[in-house]
């Protein structure tokens, strides 16, 4: 006859891991061994051997005492693709921490030990959902041309535009309709990086003679506007009566081939053109 896992694990150990998951706001589950065994006032060695060496012994013990251990993945994963979808069906409005602790299953202080605030949540939502890394991937891919790099820049986009949940087009209305709200603030935060990533490959660019001597920020303007007001568009007109859009790979295909023409560096002089256009 086996004796039940709830009799191996001695109460004094249960009670006490039930106190400090409580008072860190956290699952059983996910409070570190060395603090259930500080708040039982043991070692760590001591609380493995009490605990018959098993971790999981101690979380059926607690759910045989009527709590569920937890052993979710982790707060910060679950806040940020819960917020992710709330900004994505509700707008950035939508979520506050409130909302986004009620969505995780967490509360509103695990976000704060999480990320210490609201506008670090959408930071690390952005990062995760823009697809600034994706751009920063394809431009440091040694030996990519001009002409491929630009094309895989644009699929990039598509991805981050089209796919759900729609963090970033939720994100940009935001931007657009608040300067100075919390995406206004993000941005902030990661224009400088574009600008050092993705504007230093068109500088680089601008350097080697393909492309015209313009402005980065226009450069950036230019390359990413065009493609990110018709993907933000494309899903309300889709919906609408009138001739049907390119799929989106063809529409890609034709951003690009426009941005290539708008930019292209005149052709040097030469004897047979000494006046290029």
């Amino acid at each position: 006859m086996s004796v039940p896992v709830e009799l191996c694990v001695p109460a004094d150990l249960v009670t006490a891991a039930i106190r400090v998951a409580q008072r860190r706001r956290e699952d059983v589950a996910d409070v570190p061994l060395i603090a259930l065994a500080q708040a039982a006032g043991v070692s760590r060695s001591t609380l493995l051997r009490r605990i018959g060496g098993s971790r999981r012994a101690l979380d059926d013990a607690v759910r045989a005492a009527g709590v569920d251990p937890g052993g979710r993945r982790p707060v910060r994963e679950r806040a940020v693709e819960a917020a992710a979808r709330l900004i994505s069906e509700r707008g950035l409005a939508g979520a506050s921490l409130e909302a986004v602790a009620d969505a995780a299953d967490c509360s509103v202080h695990s976000l704060y030990a999480a990320f210490g605030g609201r506008d670090e949540l959408l930071a690390v939502v952005y990062e995760r959902y823009s697809p600034l890394r994706d751009l920063e991937d394809l431009i440091a891919a040694p030996g990519a041309g001009l002409d491929e790099t630009v094309r895989a820049m644009y699929r990039a986009l598509a991805v981050a535009f089209t796919r759900k949940p729609r963090v970033l087009p939720a994100m940009l209305a935001d931007l657009f309709s608040r300067p100075q709200g919390a995406t206004g603030r993000i941005f902030g935060r990661y224009f400088p990086r574009a600008l050092d990533s993705v504007g230093g490959w068109l500088a680089a660019q601008v350097r080697a003679g393909r492309i015209r001597d313009l402005p980065v920020p226009l450069l950036i303007g230019q390359l990413i506007g065009p493609l990110a007001v018709h993907l933000l568009f494309r899903s309300a007109i889709d919906h609408t009566p009138g001739p049907d859009l390119p799929s989106v790979e063809e529409t890609c295909e034709m951003f690009a081939d426009a941005f290539l023409r708008a930019v292209a560096a005149p052709a040097p002089p030469s004897e047979d053109n000494p006046c290029p256009a």
